[in-house]
Parts: structure tokens; C-alpha cells; sequence
């Protein structure tokens, strides 16, 4: 009973379990990790708020203009970019302009605080994320990280139109890549216009009375669209590597 055995058992076990802890310790030492962690616990703030994001009634909405003024335009876009930095989705913000602005203008501030929000997350994800991403990238993600670098305005605009995240997260995301900051903001802008004017016009729709006109069916369809190419180009990217690595 109580031999050395049993009592050298317990021991060796509560070594093991602790031993995460110092590695994530000496992980956090370095800079780039604890900015990354930073990064991360931004994400995760949002993502906690945003379920408790108070919810306007559509049908008042037109009356903020009214109270705003002349101060309306730069509300609705300084104010719309934060709440996609925010994680909030871009679909609700371009709904509430269409309503408060109509089809037009509603597009056009939907658009400004687009390219507002993409240059913000695009900003806070190459600080706080780049340098930790670019450390670690090894092989196959070294490989996507370059084809990020190399990405032109269509590559953007791809990515953008695929439904793989929110906008504000890709924004982030962007930013700890390899890709460049213009084609980033180019393509975000093109890709953000369709679905713009097609949500605007329905938030128009909902406060006023009209027809929601062809572009309601726009998101959808270029997305379809959007993702075929990706996966062409992916395609013939692979099959070009390939062929380049068995020539002699």
C-alpha cells in the first residue's frame, strides 16, 4: 500500500497537465504573439457584442436624416464603417441607407463606408497580425500567402463575391496576408457595388412605396459566378505548377 510507485505516479501525471502553460508563457513573450493575441481577443469582443446591437425600427429611420441635417453623409459613412469594423453584417448597414437615403445615395454611403471599414480592418490586421502570420507560413499556407501577395483587383474581387466570411473579418484577414493595400481597397469597393444598389433599393422598398428593381437578385448570382472563376483559376494555377515541376 503507499509504496514509492503510487507515490511517484501522481506526480509524473501533474507534471504533464501544466506544461501548456509555459509554452504559451514563452509564446507571449515574443511581440508579434502577443499582438496577434490582441487581434484575437478584439474578434472575439465583437463577435460577443454584436448580438446585444440595439435593432431600429425600419420604418423610422428616413426621420434620422431629417434630425442629422447636413451632417447625415458623414454619419452614415463614418458610422457605417465602424459597425463593419464591428463585424456587423454589411447587408443590415446597406439596408438601414437604402431606408434613410433611398435606392441612390443609400448605395453610395453603403459604398463609402465600405471603403472606409476595408481600410481600417485591412490596417489593424497588417499591425497587429502580419508579422505573426508571416513567422509561421510554411509550405501550402506559404504558397496561398504569396498567391494573397500577388492578388490583382479581380483576385480581390473574387474572394470578396465568395461567401466565406463577413466582410469586416475578411478585411482583417486581408490584413495579415501578404497582399497589397490598393488592389485590396480596389476590389472591395467593385465587389461591394452590387449588392450596394441591390439592398439599398430594398431598404428603400421597405420605407416607401415601390418596386425592388433587378439588383435584389444581384448577390446571389455573382457569387455563383464569383466562385466558378476562383476555382478555374485555382485549377489551371495547379495544373501549370504542376507542369513546371516535371519539366526538365
Amino acid at each position: 500500500m503507499g509504496g514509492p510507485d503510487a507515490q511517484r505516479a501522481p506526480r509524473r501525471g501533474g507534471r504533464r497537465r501544466p506544461a501548456v502553460i509555459p509554452a504559451a508563457r514563452r509564446l507571449l513573450r515574443q511581440p508579434s504573439a502577443r499582438r496577434f493575441a490582441l487581434l484575437l481577443l478584439l474578434l472575439a469582443g465583437f463577435a460577443a457584442l454584436l448580438p446585444t446591437l440595439p435593432r431600429p425600427d425600419p420604418h423610422r429611420l428616413p426621420e434620422l436624416a431629417d434630425q442629422l441635417g447636413g451632417l447625415a453623409p458623414v454619419v452614415a459613412i463614418v458610422g457605417g464603417a465602424l459597425l463593419l469594423v464591428a463585424l456587423v453584417p454589411r447587408t443590415f448597414i446597406t439596408l438601414a441607407t437604402g431606408a434613410i437615403f433611398g435606392p441612390v445615395q443609400g448605395a453610395a454611403y453603403a459604398l463609402g463606408a465600405a471603403l472606409l471599414a476595408a481600410a481600417i480592418g485591412f490596417a489593424v490586421g497588417r499591425l497587429l497580425g502580419r508579422e505573426f502570420v508571416a513567422e509561421r507560413v510554411r509550405g501550402r499556407l506559404a504558397r496561398l500567402d504569396g498567391w494573397f501577395a500577388r492578388q490583382s483587383v479581380f483576385g480581390v474581387v473574387t474572394v470578396r463575391l465568395l461567401p466565406i466570411a463577413g466582410f469586416g473579418l475578411v478585411s482583417y484577414g486581408y490584413g495579415t496576408t501578404g497582399a497589397r493595400l490598393l488592389p485590396f481597397l480596389a476590389g472591395s469597393v467593385i465587389a461591394s457595388a452590387p449588392t450596394a444598389f441591390g439592398y439599398a433599393a430594398i431598404g428603400a422598398a421597405a420605407t416607401s412605396p415601390g418596386q425592388i428593381n433587378w439588383y435584389a437578385a444581384a448577390p446571389a448570382s455573382l457569387g455563383l459566378i464569383a466562385s466558378a472563376v476562383l476555382v478555374a483559376r485555382w485549377w489551371r494555377a495547379e495544373r501549370q505548377r504542376r507542369a513546371e515541376g516535371v519539366t526538365p
